[in-house]
């Protein structure tokens, strides 16, 4: 994790996600997750040249409850937040192109 990206955990995701002035997208992953770990440059880079976005990442075996609240059944999952709504998800590895695109 990058000085961009921002850790959310099920105690800071209000405050972090809810209380955004800017768009948020989430990265679900798990360290032993070997797509999430070929996604994790990609959400880096994204996090560092996006400074209209807010870029976090939610560790899915750390924090239980998030992972609940948004269905997590298979990681990667990325997810954008607008005005504490989400409109777009994405599950699997992808590619840069295809994150930007859903922003």
């Amino acid at each position: 994790m990058t000085d961009f990206e921002v850790k959310i955990t099920d105690e800071n995701f209000d405050e972090v996600v809810s209380g955004a002035d800017k768009p948020v997208l989430i990265d679900f992953y798990a360290d032993w997750c070997g797509p999430c770990q070929m996604l994790a440059p990609i959400i880096s880079d994204i996090a560092e040249t996006h400074d209209e976005i807010i870029v976090g990442k939610v560790n899915v075996d750390e924090n239980p409850m998030l992972s609940a609240k948004f269905g997590i059944v298979s990681i990667p999952m990325i997810a954008v937040i607008k005005n504490g709504e989400v409109t777009a998800q994405k599950v699997g590895y992808c590619d840069k192109a295809a994150i930007e695109g859903i922003l």
